[in-house]
């Protein structure tokens, strides 16, 4: 978890507390930094060269250099892997050549995030996570998304807009249920839907088929784009603790995963049948071999059910049931269900500042007077409220660490009071240990197999539960597959 980020800025005076922006805060350095302060410095993405008289799609202009670095950094900013960047770049000019429109020019960007997401603008940036990149399984399949994605700028599926304003969908949703506030959230879905990609089914299925055409064109294998759905959705319910068939990571307003794959092998098939076209697996994972994988430590990290961030000193176990998620901005969590959800964020104090006073100057909603308490938590000062909205019921705190204040928040659909929950939550709220203290980063490691069987290179995986599923999604195999002696595999280490 980061600083509060460009992610929570929102126009008007309804999330006083949240929407602060980066440069505002003094404690962000203990929480980490926005991407001006990184001590790499931004890096200035590839770009796909084509001759100078080539004309330009739309005749405007890049977003400028600012709004691209604001964008980044609510993603984190960018991944120094400059053998991941050049094969990034060999695909995306390779596409290029393929498309409806070579004539059109791509940067890309690989985005320091965990999470499993690409996007487009109009302008022709594509935006690719490292999430995204660990879990594609050759090189056909991270040119399936970026075919995808380079589909949605030639079919003009997104306009212009005169901001570069990035809405995640996990933010609208937290905006309009963590804090009770629906009619931002639905602002902010609005304004975020061109850089986000959200597009209608219609345009979705669009964006597949034409995508799958170019791959094939381009000489990648066609039947890729399935593979790599079917990676995506078998990643999003191991993540969640369900089976296959949950919501994807990467741009939940999609149309339904197993459809998409339907959709895209169907398309496949039409080209040619299976086997046709390469997939340079090879290739590809020695590009891979050392990309950081995971959370960054700067941001804290989440292991199963506890959060530790050493940078702040603290940590913390959420009851079961719920699956977290470390974003920049926040750690977040909802149950399955989505009848529940969690929040720990940072929130702006006033020197001298009573922590009741900074919890009610941090919420939009009237604070029920008969649930406000004074208390320690794990040895630091706390007030706690409790708050009841029309369609949720809310447990708050503001708790004192140092010079930083954070907040924790439970919501409970209805009328249905969280503290149950809420009490253990924040009660484990305590100081790193030392055994925690050092976060080390995780990172991609790409070894041969042997003799050896999938279980023994997942018990090589640093990874805190799962860890035979957690290598067979990672490498797109079944549970029965075996391992082919000298074929290269994925797994994580620290």
């Amino acid at each position: 978890m980061g600083g509060i980020t460009e992610r929570f800025r929102v126009a008007g005076r309804r999330l006083r507390g949240v929407a602060t922006a980066c440069a505002g805060l003094a404690a962000l350095a203990a929480l980490g930094a926005c991407v001006a302060d990184q001590a790499a410095g931004p890096v200035v993405p590839a770009v796909v060269r084509v001759p100078a008289e080539a004309p330009r799609t739309t005749g405007r202009e890049r977003a400028a250099d600012a709004d691209h670095l604001k964008l980044v950094a609510s993603f984190g900013g960018e991944v120094r892997a400059p053998n991941v960047m050049r094969m990034l770049t060999e695909v995306t000019d390779r596409l290029v050549k393929a498309s409806e429109r070579p004539d059109q020019t791509y940067a890309v960007t690989l985005l320091d995030s965990p999470v499993v997401n690409a996007f487009a603008l109009p302008n022709g940036r594509l935006y690719v996570t490292r999430g995204l990149v660990a879990l594609a399984s050759d090189t056909s399949e991270a040119a399936a998304v970026l075919a995808h994605e380079m589909a949605h700028v030639t079919l003009n599926h997104a306009t212009a807009r005169s901001e570069l304003e990035l809405r995640s969908a996990l933010v609208s949703r937290v905006v309009a249920d963590v804090l009770n506030d629906p009619d931002t959230g639905a602002q902010l879905q609005h304004q975020s839907r061109f850089a986000l990609a959200r597009f209608s089914r219609e345009q979705e299925l669009e964006a597949d088929a034409t995508g799958v055409r170019t791959l094939a064109k381009a000489g990648y294998d066609p039947f890729a784009a399935g593979r790599f759905l079917t990676a995506l959705s078998r990643s999003t319910a191991l993540k969640a603790g369900t089976g296959p068939g949950g919501e994807p990571d990467m741009l939940a307003t999609h149309p339904g995963t197993a459809e998409r794959i339907t959709q895209v092998t169907r398309a496949a098939r039409r080209i040619g049948a299976p086997g046709i076209g390469a997939d340079d697996r090879a290739a590809y994972l020695a590009a891979l071999d050392g990309l950081p994988y995971g959370d960054n430590p700067r941001d804290g990290a989440v292991r199963g059910h506890r959060f530790v961030h050493p940078g702040l000193g603290i940590a913390f176990d959420v009851p079961a049931g719920f699956v977290l998620e470390n974003t920049r901005s926040a750690v977040l969590g909802t149950t399955p269900d989505g009848n529940r959800r969690l929040l720990f964020d940072q929130i702006e104090a006033k020197d001298g500042q009573a922590l009741d006073a900074a919890l009610k100057g941090s919420w939009n909603d009237a604070l029920d007077p008969a649930g406000f308490e004074t208390r320690e938590v794990g040895g630091h000062p706390a007030a706690l409220a409790l708050s009841r909205g029309k369609d949720w019921t809310f447990r708050l705190a503001a708790i004192r660490i140092g010079d930083t204040t954070v907040r924790m928040i439970m919501a409970a659909k209805g009328a249905t009071d969280p503290d149950p929950a809420f009490r253990p939550w924040i009660a484990s709220l305590a100081a790193v240990p030392p055994e925690e203290a050092v976060l080390r980063p995780l990172r991609l490691q790409v070894v041969q197999a042997g003799s050896t069987s999938a279980e023994e290179l997942a018990r090589r995986m640093a990874v805190p539960d799962r860890a035979l599923d957690r290598f067979l999604v990672l490498n797109g195999l079944e549970r029965a597959a075996a391992l082919v002696p000298g074929r290269s595999y994925k797994i994580v280490v620290e």
